[in-house]
């Protein structure tokens, strides 16, 4: 049985490497689903036309920190489906610099970390997650109903144990705050949104995955494995589940969850 047959979802990111498998996924157990990112990805577009009804996705570029874009796109969505049944909150920035390194001065350091790039990841990962949200409960608070569900990181609850990106090159590389300042505010966030909306009948959860496997070079996943009580990354197939849970009626006794998808991570 389909556990989401006939919920309209709203994706943002979707076509960064959750995004894609989590959608995929989403359709395949019966939701209609909005593919909303930045950059469309239009093999992946193509592919979704020859496999899915076109009446059961849209495809819209959404820029999310552009109030307009995010307001248009909203209404192109409830233009097509008619509601907003789930937001998934998953767009957002990640710096790489811990595995490349910045420039002659290592800007992974604290010290050293471009305020530039720190106000970029922000304006994406809080401003823009915080309009998304806006928009879609205003959609929600129409309807009567809605389910929201954020994609946080264990930098959003513990602090990076930087000897992950050390990989003997002889200068350490760091994972920069960026991404921790800007994610760490989500766990909050959730409970925020899942008190406030309490009474008007929509919920709010977290999920929090951490070290999915994307091709990652044998010097990475020998120091993730030493770090890990599970020994190794996840694969993107193990998201399925959970994200599922969060979308579907089986989680309805469920709001202001933080949901750990990390392998045991944050256990020690």
């Amino acid at each position: 049985m389909q556990k989401l047959k006939g919920k309209t979802i709203l994706f943002t990111g979707a076509f960064g490497l959750i995004g894609k498998e989590i959608c995929t996924h989403y359709m395949n157990e019966g939701a209609r689903v909005a593919w909303t990112d930045v950059r469309i990805d239009y093999d992946t577009v193509a592919w979704l036309h020859t496999h899915f009804d076109e009446a059961d996705f849209i495809v819209v570029e959404m820029d999310i920190t552009n109030e307009q874009q995010v307001a248009d796109g909203i209404a192109k969505i409830v233009a097509h489906f008619g509601t907003i049944d789930v937001l998934v909150n998953n767009a957002a920035i990640d710096a790489k610099f811990d595995k490349t390194g910045m420039s002659q001065v290592n800007q992974s350091r604290f010290e050293n970390y471009p305020l530039d790039l720190l106000r970029r990841s922000v304006e994406v990962n809080l401003t823009g997650t915080i309009i998304v949200t806006q928009a879609a409960c205003r959609q929600m608070l129409t309807q009567g109903y809605g389910n929201i569900i954020n994609v946080a990181s264990t930098y959003s609850v513990v602090a990076p144990n930087q000897d992950l990106y050390d990989f003997g090159q002889g200068t350490q590389n760091y994972k920069p705050i960026d991404y921790i300042a800007s994610k760490s505010f989500i766990p909050n966030f959730t409970r925020y949104i899942a008190t406030f909306y309490a009474k008007n009948n929509i919920r709010c959860n977290a999920v929090v995955p951490h070290g999915i496997f994307n091709n990652h070079d044998e010097a990475f996943l020998t120091n993730f494995a030493k770090l890990s009580p599970l020994q190794r990354m996840a694969n993107r197939e193990e998201l399925r589940g959970p994200f599922t849970l969060l979308a579907s009626d089986e989680s309805t006794y469920m709001t202001g969850s933080v949901l750990m998808v990390d392998g045991g991570w944050t256990a020690w």
